[in-house]
């Protein structure tokens, strides 16, 4: 067995973190399914990463990514929640206009 032929773990827990605005402190973590030891771990590391840092600081990507990655290592779901659409949520507002049921 090579090292890309290892079993892939169920995931551990289902974690959300929010973006509560301009004012520090910046984000929450919530935890909403798995092992309360596993996610208050991961909270506190997220917490150290992100407190300060409002989403729009360039550290905030980098951060971001060392959140990711340690979502990865512990076998969570990480879900995200700016408080803006994602770039693959945006809907053209053509697009938007003929979905739109018509009035007429």
């Amino acid at each position: 067995m090579t090292m890309t032929d290892e079993p892939i773990e169920p995931p551990k827990g289902h974690v959300r973190v929010i973006y509560l605005g301009p004012v520090a402190p910046h984000w929450e973590v919530r935890g909403i399914s798995g092992d309360r030891d596993v996610i208050d771990g991961f909270r506190d590391r997220v917490m150290a990463r992100l407190l300060l840092l409002p989403a729009h600081d360039p550290q905030f990507r980098r951060n971001r990514e060392r959140v990711v990655r340690d979502a990865e290592r512990e076998h969570l779901i990480l879900e995200w929640d700016l408080g803006i659409p994602e770039d693959d949520e945006v809907v053209p507002a053509a697009a938007a206009a003929e979905a739109a049921p018509s009035e007429s």
